[in-house]
């Protein structure tokens, strides 16, 4: 691994067509492409673990990722693990949903830094072997003089290859994030996601859930309490991520109101079309 460099994947369980929705509630410019069978990656065209956000100190690129995988779970029904490195460390970050994420660390030379549990806990969330998998996964949490952090995180993607993952080449753990956006630019079928405003981001919202699986569950009778409970959530998150300056988790938080306002209004609106056909 080069010592000097930093970079960062999202991978989510979902095709881009079903991630790009989300991806734009981030108002990070990123670019998404397939990563094998029922898998997508996000590269980030910036460097906010560097830069910070307007007003703003920088994070370290663990908080960043981790805050950007939790929101993307949250408003999703997919698993996304984040995977980043940077001088002293490597690791990975699990965000499914609402429950807590599940994290693991290396050091650069490959020392295992983490807690065994939460080797597990990644396992049985991703629906992996538990006997098979589970042991590959256990073997990175020993020591190897021979395995630096880089080749942990190979390791890592190796163990999810029977879940159809699959990176394009040149999207490799221990490059930097300007090598990774080079590569990832000219992959075939990558799309550029951009920050438009909320306005395209309501449209392309309502497109995505429109055409989705998860349409008619979104219709249903819970449907307002599912925005409600976004809304409740996604509240006082934003303020936490506010006050501490954390612009990952003020994403989740604000991605969470979007989708719970987003939800009410859609149900509201599908309400008075169905009543204007009746």
């Amino acid at each position: 691994m080069n010592a000097t460099a930093t970079g960062a994947l999202l991978l989510c369980r979902a095709d881009p067509e079903t991630v790009r929705p989300l991806a734009h509630l981030l108002r990070e410019p990123m670019l998404l492409s397939r990563a094998g069978e029922e898998w997508s990656v996000l590269v980030p065209e910036g460097k906010p673990w560097r830069t910070g956000r307007a007003g703003q100190d920088a994070e370290p690129v663990d908080r960043v990722l981790g805050g950007w995988a939790a929101a993307l779970a949250v408003g999703s029904a997919w698993p996304v693990l984040a995977l980043w490195w940077d001088a002293d460390r490597s690791g990975y970050t699990l965000a499914a949903g609402f429950r807590r994420p599940v994290g693991y660390v290396w050091l650069t030379d490959g020392t295992p830094a983490g807690e065994d549990e939460a080797m597990r806990t990644f396992a049985a969330r991703l629906g992996l072997d538990p006997v098979l998998d589970v042991q590959a996964l256990e073997e990175l949490t020993r020591r190897d003089p021979d395995a630096n952090a880089d080749a942990r995180l190979r390791g890592l993607l190796a163990a999810l290859s029977g879940t159809g993952l699959s990176l394009p080449a040149g999207l490799s753990p221990g490059e930097g994030a300007d090598r990774l956006r080079s590569v990832a630019e000219v992959l075939p079928g990558a799309e550029r996601v951009e920050w438009a405003g909320w306005r395209d981001a309501v449209r392309v919202e309502l497109d995505a859930v429109e055409n989705s699986r998860f349409g008619p569950w979104v219709r249903g009778p819970r449907a307002r309490g599912v925005a409600a409970a976004q809304l409740a959530a996604g509240l006082p998150l934003l303020l936490w991520g506010a006050r501490r300056r954390s612009g990952g988790w003020a994403a989740a938080g604000a991605l969470l109101v979007a989708q719970g306002a987003l939800g009410l209004a859609y149900h509201r609106a599908r309400e008075a079309a169905d009543a204007g056909q009746g």
